[in-house]
């Protein structure tokens, strides 16, 4: 019986969301290294960017580190995270004699391979991404100091002064917004005619269709919320669309316990998402949490479907 006291609200549901194959893959890899090698199993960096998900798999037996030297074990596992690490990482861990696993994400490493070509092939490399971003310091570690330049906004591309205008390429992190990303290169291409572009798309399919659900539904919600880290590149840029496409209310929530209901007042619609790096859980519990203070009727929305997976590395494969 309904309740007409509880107020009502539609909760419009993204799809796709959430986990992405290379973070599904990562989170695998772990799991199954410390299936077969026990714990400890040493994590460079966080897996992927989702504190639930890091936080289970140190219950599970793996251990996170920043640096290979604080690894106090040298004989036990290292795995190297989904985001990518320079070459000058694993180059240490052979030194330090270590067993390390790769976890970069099958579609970073495609965009370091890329970065080599340019490089045999004497351009000069631009990627387009965020400073500091983990999957920007591995893929700017793939080149010699000073290879690859690196462009945030269109404005970096009006002001960038390339080496040799007629051998230029560029590359992108995998994780940007698709929107800003196509302005930033209309921008090098006005620039520089003789560009070259990546054979196929830099920006990972998983990025996009988020982005391009977030689109689907952002006119019709009042409020948006994304489930996912602050750290987590393409959540953030999920609330960005958000807003961008017209949902003044977009949240980026780690848990559902942070969802900002006394913001709430006027909002009788509701989109939700979750980023690449976020499990299906965290939108659990958030749906959990709506409904426990709305009446709440739930349209699923769907712009793709995604059946994409990556196998595990060689040295998890089954023996025999």
């Amino acid at each position: 019986m309904t309740d007409h006291n509880t107020p009502q609200l539609t909760l419009y549901l993204a799809a796709p969301r959430g986990f992405c194959a290379g973070v599904d893959r990562a989170i695998r890899i772990v799991e199954k290294a410390i299936e077969r090698f026990g714990a400890p199993v040493f994590v460079r960096h966080e897996i992927v960017h989702n504190r639930y998900v890091v936080e289970s798999l140190k219950n599970k037996g793996a251990v996170f580190v920043e640096e290979l030297d604080e690894i106090p074990d040298a004989t036990r596992p290292v795995i190297f995270s989904a985001h990518g690490v320079a070459k000058s990482v694993p180059e240490e861990a052979r030194a330090r004699k270590m067993f390390s696993i790769d976890a970069t994400c099958p579609l970073v490493t495609k965009v370091h391979r890329e970065a080599e070509s340019h490089h045999g092939a004497a351009r000069e490399v631009i990627l387009i991404g965020h400073e500091g971003h983990p999957e920007v310091i591995g893929t700017m570690g793939q080149l010699p100091e000073g290879a690859v330049q690196l462009v945030e906004t269109v404005e970096d591309a009006h002001r960038l002064e390339p080496r040799n205008r007629e051998k230029l390429a560029y590359i992108t992190q995998t994780t940007l917004s698709v929107d800003d990303t196509r302005s930033i290169v209309a921008e090098l291409k006005r620039r520089f005619p003789a560009l070259v572009e990546p054979r196929k798309e830099d920006i990972c399919y998983a990025t996009t269709n988020r982005q391009e659900a977030i689109k689907a539904i952002a006119a019709r919600c009042d409020a948006m919320i994304v489930m996912g880290a602050p750290n987590s590149s393409n959540s953030r840029r999920l609330v960005e669309v958000a807003s961008r496409e017209g949902c003044a209310l977009s949240w980026l929530i780690e848990r559902a316990q942070d969802i900002p209901f006394d913001e709430f007042e006027n909002v009788k619609t509701l989109g939700l998402s979750a980023g690449a790096s976020a499990p299906e859980v965290l939108v659990d519990e958030a749906i959990a949490a709506v409904k426990a203070r709305y009446e709440t009727r739930i349209e699923i929305v769907t712009t793709a479907e995604e059946n994409i997976s990556f196998g595990l590395p060689r040295e998890l494969r089954p023996e025999g």
